[in-house]
Formats: structure tokens, sequence, C-alpha cells
């Protein structure tokens, strides 16, 4: 999927995130790692964060929704993988050198996404979210906010990915 200059890149990323969270107060606002998938930029709470893969074999198998890309073995677990640009309802775009896995814990199950790109950890303050204004809103990112260069962050609500 990507070089190893990627690969370090991500992991850097998320190794400053768990430097920032040990100084952190618990009062104050979460880290989200941010992403892009079809030029939007999305936000998931890095304590949901397991890793980023960006070199992986994906298995594609029988009978799943066609936005589940398959499965891969990480270190003995079998973790399926949603492609978010399929499960927002996009046409699919072949990967490229920036294209990763975001490896989530969610509740009792893990699941990759595959993402366009990671970005970079942002504080967020989920009091200043908004609900997407339009009527018939994704429940996948029901929320967003205003980062301070202008970019809206769509907020990806993680236990809705697995529902149909």
């Amino acid at each position: 999927m990507s070089n190893e200059k990627e690969a370090l890149t991500a992991q850097e990323i998320l190794e400053q995130t768990e430097e920032s969270s040990q100084k952190k107060d618990p009062s104050s606002p979460i880290d989200y790692l941010t992403f892009v998938s079809d030029g939007l930029t999305y936000g998931v709470p890095t304590e949901q964060v397991i890793e980023i893969i960006t070199n992986h074999t994906i298995r594609p198998i029988p009978l799943v929704p066609d936005y589940v890309q398959g499965i891969i073995n990480l270190r003995g677990q079998i973790i399926p993988i949603i492609d978010i640009r399929l499960r927002m309802g996009k046409p699919f775009e072949e990967y490229t050198s920036t294209t990763c896995i975001i490896i989530l814990d969610i509740g009792s199950d893990r699941i990759g996404i595959c993402v366009d790109a990671v970005s970079q950890v942002l504080d967020i303050d989920p009091t200043q979210s908004r609900p997407v204004p339009l009527e018939r809103r994704q429940d996948l990112a029901p929320s967003m906010v205003s980062a301070e260069d202008g970019k809206v962050i769509l907020l990806l609500k993680c236990t809705a990915l697995t529902e149909h």
C-alpha cells in the first residue's frame, strides 16, 4: 500500500499522541487522529486507535457488504477492513502510496478502516462540535468541528462503522 516513509510518519503520529495523552488533564479537549477520505477530513478519538499500518495485504472474503474490503492477519489476529470511501457511499479509487489502514478498538471488536491519508492529531473539544446541517445526515459522521485553519472536520462515530 505504501512505502516505509509513510509508515514511519504514521507511527510518529501515534507516538506523539501517546506522549501528549499522558500529560493531559481529564477535563481538557480530546485528541483526535485526523485523516482524509474522498477530499474530506475526518477525526476519530485517539483512545480508539490501536495502530496505523501502511503495507498489508487485504484478503477478500465472500458474502460481505461491498465496503468490507476483506480481512488482514495482524500478528495472529484477524481484522476486518472497511474502506471508508465505500462505507460513505462514494466510488472506489485505487490505493496509493499514502493510503493506510487505521486499526480501531470499538468495544470488544477490532476493525481496520482504509483511508486515503492520515493527517495529524488535533486537540478537539467535543462540546464545540455541531450537528451536520443536512436532512439526510450521515450516521457515521453526525457532527463536525471547525479547525483553527478553517478546515471542517467530520467526527466519525466509530460504533456506527459496523452497522448496516
